[in-house]
């Protein structure tokens, strides 16, 4: 004979285990939508390739870009070359800035590198849109793959001195370094010398008139121990206003295809 004592702890222990696997189904279930908004929300969406052309070309000087090489982005694998250069410089749209371990569909900077920021710089970012293109990897696992590499010397500062020019009428960034993670969308023409493990305080920045430093990887590896650094030195005002100017044509087309091209007034 069975007490129901017994038979009451016998169901229950069975009642639990039937229970357990349905539960963490429903909760799958219940998680999927929010999972599926997520990625749905950051997840890049392709630029019109003339227009993404044109605005990764418009970041070198006008006389490198007949024979430059332009990187466009298919968001469901990464980066390709689209035009093979001959002069050593590469252009391209930076979409995903690891640092700020963050997805957004919504930044695009015009970023051109010499041969040596292309062999150096350039690697890195060709990884980080592969890994998010894959979907394998949320970007907090971007970001500390990234970290562990540089730390492992996989990803190497550049070698020499050398310049990257982002002399494009527009574009929309981080205007501050992590864990701000504010974007914004802003004409500032200028120019970058590659500076590695520096801040700013090593050369007396001038943030408001520039030269300064801009280094966001010492915010995630540490003081003077990120290898991506650059001095900035602004365009003067005459050649930023004649930058705008002679791309006015290529901000209508930005300002038409997406609303966050366009700029707030005090912004160009």
């Amino acid at each position: 004979m069975i007490h129901s004592t017994s038979l009451a702890k016998k169901c229950t222990r069975g009642l639990c285990f039937f229970f357990v696997p349905i539960l963490s189904v429903l909760s799958l279930i219940i998680s999927f939508p929010a999972f599926c908004q997520e990625t749905a929300a950051t997840r890049l969406e392709k630029m019109p390739p003339d227009l993404e052309r044109d605005f990764a070309l418009s970041a070198l000087p006008p006389h490198l870009r007949k024979d430059a090489t332009v990187y466009l982005l298919d968001p469901a694998k990464g980066y390709y070359v689209a035009k093979k250069g001959t002069n050593g410089f590469i252009c391209y749209i930076e979409r995903t800035a690891w640092e700020w371990g963050e997805f957004r569909n919504d930044v695009a900077a015009p970023i051109s590198y010499d041969a040596e920021g292309a062999r150096k710089i350039f690697t890195v970012t060709m990884d980080v849109a592969a890994m998010r293109a894959s979907g394998k990897y949320t970007a907090k696992q971007v970001k500390d793959i990234v970290i562990d590499r540089i730390r492992k010397g996989i990803y190497k500062a550049p070698s020499r001195s050398g310049v990257s020019y982002m002399l494009a009428p527009l574009m929309r960034v981080y205007p501050g370094n992590p864990p701000n993670n504010q974007v914004m969308t802003m004409s500032m023409p200028h120019y970058m010398f590659y500076a590695p493990y520096l801040n700013n305080s090593d050369i007396g920045g001038d943030t408001t008139n520039g030269p300064f430093v801009n280094n966001p990887d010492n915010a995630v590896l540490g003081d003077r121990k990120g290898p991506y650094g650059f001095i900035i030195l602004p365009a003067g005002k005459s050649e930023q206003a004649k930058i705008v100017e002679d791309g006015s044509d290529l901000l209508k087309r930005l300002a038409a295809y997406k609303p966050y091209f366009r700029t707030k007034p005090g912004e160009m």
